[in-house]
């Protein structure tokens, strides 16, 4: 159970509800039904929807870091196409 509730706010952390709101949301929703199963008595079952939150929260974690890295590379290569527009405009005669 701690692990899926660390791995819920390792995503969260990691902008989670901008980039992966949906798997974000499962996974909160499982580790919320693997709480009230363990609250129940249902171990096996708390076990089984903990296990499914944690992965859901890894994968909206991963999810969220690509979608940074993705839009730090959209803006080094409008960067990089900037500098060459003005390298061609220094050179132009």
């Amino acid at each position: 159970m701690n692990t899926a509730q660390q791995a819920v706010s390792r995503a969260a952390d990691a902008d989670a509800d901008q980039y992966a709101a949906d798997e974000l949301g499962r996974a909160r929703s499982l580790l919320a039904q693997a709480q009230a199963a363990m609250a129940a008595g249902r171990e096996s079952d708390a076990r089984d929807l903990a296990t499914r939150s944690a992965a859901l929260a890894g994968l909206a974690s991963a999810r969220s870091r690509e979608a940074a890295t993705e839009a730090e590379l959209g803006q080094r290569r409008a960067e990089i196409a900037d500098l060459r527009q003005r390298l061609r405009m220094e050179d132009a005669p």
